[in-house]
């Protein structure tokens, strides 16, 4: 499955469109991880911890992004992006939205 944030896939015509498909996913943040931040931000540096957990988020919404543009028989999703936000207090949510189509 090709996903780009591109609006076209140059060398390949697009032949259908299937519309917009998502992938979400919302996590709470992990207890060890808040600590090592909440340490960590008297310090300084990167918060290795958060990192992870959000790099992991993203990999599940895109995950499910293409699950759901296979599904309609996609083969591609163009001008894919990520979205995130906070729920609630330590609940993150992230979201990968795009375009479903099929390639020539």
């Amino acid at each position: 499955m090709l996903v780009t944030t591109m609006n076209d896939v140059p060398g390949r015509q697009i032949t259908e469109v299937f519309g917009e498909v998502t992938g979400l996913t919302v996590r709470a943040r992990n207890i060890g991880v808040q600590f090592g931040a909440g340490l960590k931000s008297i310090f300084g540096g990167e918060l290795q911890g958060l990192t992870k957990q959000l790099q992991e988020s993203r990999d599940e919404a895109k995950q499910r992004l293409i699950e759901e543009a296979q599904a309609l028989g996609a083969d591609a999703v163009i001008a894919m992006r990520f979205d995130t936000s906070e729920v609630a207090q330590n609940f993150q949510e992230v979201v990968a939205y795009g375009t479903a189509v099929k390639l020539a």
